[in-house]
């Protein structure tokens, strides 16, 4: 399952969420979710510009069983990949990711080297999309590597300070989880804040 991303830095797994678990949590996202304008930065650097993105967002909580199910279900991965990978992660965070016709975020890095606890990103597709919203996955030179089409329950996973990447424009709606594995950058004590 893991071999392409201990090649590349990244992979892709069709199927990794169990269609039940997607389809709730999916329900969740569409007609539960609290779902916000979504921020560039981070703490006092956070602001909207939607120049940049314009998708909505609604962090986890851990209040739903489909949220503690999908929690549990990347706990297990982190398991693996430290088993594997020996990468030292030491949690997760993830949030719902809505983009709607017309949204978009333009090409950027998850983690800056040196200044960021995220190590690794994670992308769960909630829906099948036919036209718009791929992820694309850039490389040295801002070559292509990989155009991702949405589809339900497969998982994207690659290290957040190497690769660029950026969500096209939606023409279908599209829903996901996007989500990190971290590192513990904990400052007297009190974990490096996420958000």
């Amino acid at each position: 399952m893991l071999e392409h991303f201990y090649l590349h830095g990244w992979t892709v797994i069709a199927d990794y969420l169990p269609a039940n678990l997607n389809q709730q949590l999916l329900d969740e996202a569409r007609y539960q979710a609290n779902l916000t304008p979504a921020g560039v930065g981070r703490a006092r650097g956070h602001t909207l510009n939607s120049q940049i993105r314009r998708d909505k967002t609604q962090w986890f909580d851990g209040q739903s069983i489909a949220q503690q199910q999908y929690l549990q279900s990347m706990q297990q991965l982190q398991l693996l990949l430290n088993r594997q990978f020996f990468l030292g992660l030491f949690d997760f965070e993830c949030h719902f990711a809505c983009y709607q016709q017309g949204d978009f975020y333009q090409k950027h890095v998850d983690a800056f080297k040196g200044r960021s606890n995220r190590v690794l990103t994670t992308v769960s597709y909630l829906n099948d999309v036919a036209a718009g919203g791929e992820l694309v996955l850039y490389g040295p030179d801002d070559t292509v590597l990989q155009r991702v089409s949405p589809q339900a329950g497969s998982l994207v996973l690659f290290e957040s300070e190497r690769f660029a990447h950026e969500v096209l424009t939606a023409i279908d709606p599209r829903y996901s989880i996007a989500g990190w594995f971290r590192h513990n950058n904990s400052i007297n004590g009190v974990i490096d804040p996420s958000r």
